[in-house]
């Protein structure tokens, strides 16, 4: 049997004022404190649920649990990160952050190295629960149970009951209609879906998550209404059977099918991705059974603290997709280096080596351009930008935007320091909105819409870029300590899980113009940009006034 190890934290009372400046320097004052008020809330939830653990109190156990090991308590990373989600909290082991100040110190079980070469621990960057959880959710899944799984406090922040669809029971529905929202969903691959003529529900995807629904079902034969556990447990085993054909079902019905993204978390962090790996890293058909678990109380979404005390109580594993995420990095392989040994390319900002990568989950190329040697990059700290294509500015100078003055910005002062790399991501045009969607966005903020508000007319995500393959190449070249140039927190937890350490954040400072300074605004006052904005349009504005005043 799996058994989950717990990390275990303790905090100490010493190094108070050095702790204090470290993470001021960082984080900032006012999101420090915020981090330093969810840790004390956090272990006083943790004193909470283990007192709870022992006061005998009768808890309805899901259908086929058996005493499995309690989840995997929250470590320092999950800590932090639930904390300051997105303001560079998840940056462990990091020079200049509170993993390294005398009062956090950690100790818990060290990883392995992975298939593809990652040498990782629980303590590296990325991880909620540990690799353990996942271990304890595939063995659930196995057994026939449910597990619980968290995402991302800056996506959903739910947390989904996850069932193997065919291991569905009318027992098991029963339950999963009790304690969810109940518009219980079905993960499956686009060809089987294509297979069973269960195409799209609606030709234009406005869900902001860009969640895939196609038409809704229900098996033809052998059930009544369809709505009930009985029925609806039949038409999701149905689903998951290689031999089912698309006229042993109806449309509409009370089964929602989902289509997994090619590739699953490692392409999309979302819930119906984790739900269908579970299930084909636990060797079972690759189809999931997955709803929104709610609050009993007042049928709100249930989020964390609430999510671990309903796994406490049900005997249910908890894990998060992050935690998959990174079990799936430090065993797969995501990029494929062309050409081995690189070539010579010459800029106007000096020689670099530049080399080709191609991206195992949809073919998409990529770049990478490299100062010094690779062989020397494992013993230091390296120089790194990770920039996303942007058309419009990097090729045609665009003034609306500033990402080809962070290019510049780049491979200058990797040119100035003479070592460094430059990966170049494509395929993320617009904040992975697409260079169309981008032009269509332009034209909304013509009519006055800020970046945000333009793509969430367009029913677009505000930032949908995924940093994962960038971070392979980076491990590819030999990376593992880095000085990250960035202005932007996502960054930070997008290149995490992979083994790498980001040292230090380096600001990329631009001059604003008259077309970029709004844009800069809002990416400042709306996305947590860290953009230290040189206003000469506002000190204009105020000496105006002033001089409007005088007279």
């Amino acid at each position: 049997m799996f058994q989950c190890v717990p990390a275990r934290v303790s905090w100490s009372v010493s190094g108070v004022h050095a702790r204090r400046q470290l993470a001021s320097n960082f984080l900032g004052r006012r999101n420090y404190f915020k981090i330093i008020g969810t840790m004390k809330n956090l272990s006083l939830m943790r004193g909470a649920l283990a007192q709870s653990a022992g006061d005998g109190t009768a808890a309805e156990r899901a259908p086929g649990a058996t005493p499995a090991p309690a989840p995997a308590a929250v470590n320092s990373s999950h800590v932090q990160s639930l904390a300051a989600r997105g303001v560079f909290c998840e940056a462990e082991r990091l020079g200049d952050s509170l993993r390294d100040a005398p009062e956090a110190e950690m100790e818990t079980e060290n990883g392995s190295v992975g298939a593809s070469g990652f040498a990782t621990t629980d303590k590296d960057v990325g991880w909620c629960f540990g690799e353990q959880s996942v271990l304890n959710a595939i063995a659930a899944l196995q057994r026939g149970e449910f597990v619980v799984v968290t995402d991302d406090e800056d996506r959903e922040n739910e947390g989904d009951l996850i069932l193997a669809a065919e291991k569905a029971t009318p027992q098991a529905i029963a339950f999963m209609v009790r304690h969810t929202s109940g518009v219980i969903c079905v993960s499956m691959e686009e060809e089987r879906l294509n297979e069973l003529r269960l195409f799209q529900m609606v030709p234009d995807n406005e869900d902001p998550k860009r969640t895939s629904f196609t038409v809704s079902v229900d098996l033809k034969h052998g059930v009544t209404t369809g709505i009930s556990a009985a029925d609806r447990s039949a038409t999701i085993r149905a689903l998951a059977n290689p031999r089912s054909t698309a006229d042993d079902f109806r449309r509409p019905g009370h089964i929602f099918p989902l289509r997994y993204a090619k590739g699953g978390v490692l392409k999309r962090a979302g819930h119906t991705e984790a739900s269908l790996d579970l299930c084909r890293l636990a060797g079972l058909a690759p189809v999931g059974v997955l709803c929104e678990i709610v609050n009993d109380s007042d049928g709100s979404m249930a989020r964390m603290p609430d999510l671990e005390v309903f796994s406490k109580q049900h005997g249910l594993v908890l894990t998060s997709i992050a935690d998959l995420v990174c079990f799936r990095r430090r065993r797969e392989k995501l990029v494929r280096r062309i050409e081995p040994q690189g070539a010579r390319m010459p800029t106007k900002y000096g020689d670099f080596t530049v080399y080709a990568y191609v991206s195992e989950l949809d073919g998409c190329e990529h770049l990478a351009l490299v100062r010094g040697d690779p062989q020397q990059f494992s013993n230091r700290p390296v120089l790194v930008r990770v920039h996303s294509e942007c058309c419009t500015g990097d090729v045609f100078g665009s003034l609306r935007c500033d990402c080809g003055l962070q290019l510049q910005f780049a491979m200058e002062k990797i040119a100035a320091e003479n070592q460094g790399v430059l990966v170049y991501l494509r395929g993320q045009e617009g904040r992975g909105i697409g260079l169309s969607h981008k032009i269509r966005a332009y034209t909304l903020q013509d009519a006055g819409r800020d970046t945000v508000e333009a793509n969430e007319d367009l029913g677009l995500p505000v930032d949908s870029r995924e940093y994962g393959i960038g971070a392979q190449i980076l491990v590819d070249l030999g990376v593992q300590q880095m000085r990250l140039m960035t202005n932007n927190p996502r960054k930070y937890t997008g290149l995490s899980g992979y083994g790498l350490s980001i040292m230090e954040r380096v600001p990329v400072k631009v001059t604003p113009n008259k077309w970029n300074i709004r844009y800069l605004r809002t990416k400042k006052a709306k996305l947590g940009h860290l953009i230290e904005i040189e206003d000469e349009f506002d000190r204009e504005k105020e000496v105006q006034v002033e001089i409007r005043d005088l007279n």
